[in-house]
């Protein structure tokens, strides 16, 4: 690594982040004696701590962000160059890279034809959680107003975003929550064994029609929109069973109730395709995106709609309360958008698509001659590059093994120089995936070097 910092310019940052910063998902009292690791640079697929310790990261950023890799030069030289230019202007105002962006990310959607900027996933669903309460109110005088929500999704950080979170560790403390929120079962045919009623074959099916009973119970008219992730991420990387997504479209339709899909970790590139819905056929009504749209060079979150969901916020009428009254102030940053092209068109160029597709493929199979050697992993599953290996302490009863356990083989692979994640004080008694996400450009020699990394691992801490 090309350091730019003197020893005691390290010493120095490493004290004022201890002093000063409150760092995300961190219990901060063991930095009373020890330091916290400071990422100095990245490059590809590789990162350096303060140490100068290199890792590679399975994960790309730690939570599923950075998909084009490290140190892209073009997509930071776009970022300069347009903000040079205008580095921001309220959304209520256009600009080029906004509006050249929209087209083309349009033009990956068919059926989807608007777009409203924000800077987060978690405000990108509140946007939409906003424009369903609305739409109940002009079209419904306010009774469609439920929003449904999946066991193990996970949806933002926000206290709304938190209301549709199904996964209660992550929820535990911070309500009351917000009303109008309604869970429906999860559909992880794995786990299926534990749900009441659950048949051993045409489980995906099953799955849906448990979110028509819940339609059912709460009353047809009641329910505005359905909001689900494509491939659950936090939750335990749980890829929908066949059949599962056809059957929920008709419910969705049969009941008039708009499809809301959260594609803030698959979205741009994650598994493959440009979205994960595009795997299942499924025409949604709302899609929402963030992480992997500019791979971390700038904040920037969509919310895409249809044209139909669009017309209802337009109206003659007099009314001064008729249209979407919302403002994201950094959605008007131009920043945004300017990756988001230059990340899009490495994508493109670099078939990064097909890349991941196939080196998904690779890993999965990889992960299944793991899974043979270790009877600690009861399943392997995934998309393309988004991909989780569940552990249990018994294959038979499917038992699920300690998270702590599980944490002991994230810590083993640290130590390695590899950056894997697993589920992590979300769902309870079932934080049990170890969770990889490499970049889309990861090549073999990356999936080999994590396999080795995670093979290690799980033979130190398990025998």
């Amino acid at each position: 690594m090309d350091g730019t910092f003197s020893e005691n310019d390290l010493s120095r940052v490493v004290a004022a982040d201890k002093a000063h910063i409150w760092h995300h998902l961190s219990q901060h009292k063991p930095y009373e004696t020890t330091d916290p690791r400071i990422i100095v640079e990245g490059k590809g697929m590789k990162v350096w701590d303060q140490n100068g310790k290199e890792h590679l990261d399975a994960v790309s950023g730690a939570v599923w962000t950075v998909n084009v890799g490290y140190g892209r030069e073009s997509i930071a030289n776009a970022v300069r160059d347009q903000l040079l230019k205008l580095n921001y202007f309220a959304g209520s105002a256009g600009s080029i890279p906004g509006a050249i962006f929209a087209e083309r990310l349009i033009e990956k959607m068919p059926g989807m034809t608007r777009l409203y900027y924000t800077n987060s996933g978690s405000e990108a669903n509140e946007k939409a959680f906003k424009m369903v309460r609305q739409i109940a109110h002009k079209r419904y005088g306010g009774k469609k107003h439920k929003i449904l929500y999946r066991d193990r999704d996970y949806h933002g950080t926000t206290i709304g975003c938190l209301s549709a979170g199904g996964q209660d560790q992550r929820n535990a403390q911070y309500g009351p929550f917000a009303p109008g929120f309604v869970r429906v079962p999860h559909c992880l045919e794995y786990r299926g064994f534990e749900q009441e009623g659950a048949p051993t074959d045409h489980y995906g099916e099953w799955a849906a029609d448990q979110i028509e009973a819940v339609i059912l119970r709460e009353g047809p008219d009641t329910v505005g929109a359905l909001c689900l992730e494509p491939v659950t991420a936090g939750g335990g990387v749980i890829v929908p069973p066949e059949g599962y997504w056809q059957r929920v479209q008709e419910i969705c339709r049969k009941y008039d109730i708009l499809l809301h899909i959260d594609e803030v970790v698959c979205g741009v590139g994650r598994t493959g395709t440009w979205f994960g819905y595009q795997h299942y056929g499924v025409e949604p009504d709302m899609v929402t995106m963030a992480k992997g749209v500019a791979s971390g060079y700038a904040a920037i979150a969509c919310l895409v709609t249809t044209e139909a969901v669009f017309d209802l916020f337009k109206s003659d009428a007099s009314d001064p309360l008729d249209y979407f009254r919302d403002i994201s102030t950094f959605g008007g940053c131009t920043a945004g958008p300017a990756a988001a092209l230059e990340n899009m068109r490495i994508i493109e160029d670099e078939d990064l698509l097909g890349n991941t597709l196939a080196m998904g493929d690779y890993m999965l199979d990889g992960l299944g001659g793991l899974m043979e050697k270790h009877k600690v992993i009861g399943q392997v599953r995934g998309k393309g590059l988004f991909l989780g290996a569940e552990l249990v302490t018994d294959r038979d009863s499917r038992a699920p093994m300690a998270e702590k356990q599980v944490q002991a083989v994230v810590a083993d692979c640290m130590a390695q120089g590899v950056i894997i994640g697993a589920t992590n004080r979300s769902v309870p008694g079932y934080n049990n995936t170890l969770c990889f996400s490499p970049a889309l450009i990861a090549r073999k020699d990356d999936i080999d070097h994590i396999l080795s990394a995670v093979d290690g691992a799980l033979t130190r801490v398990f025998g």
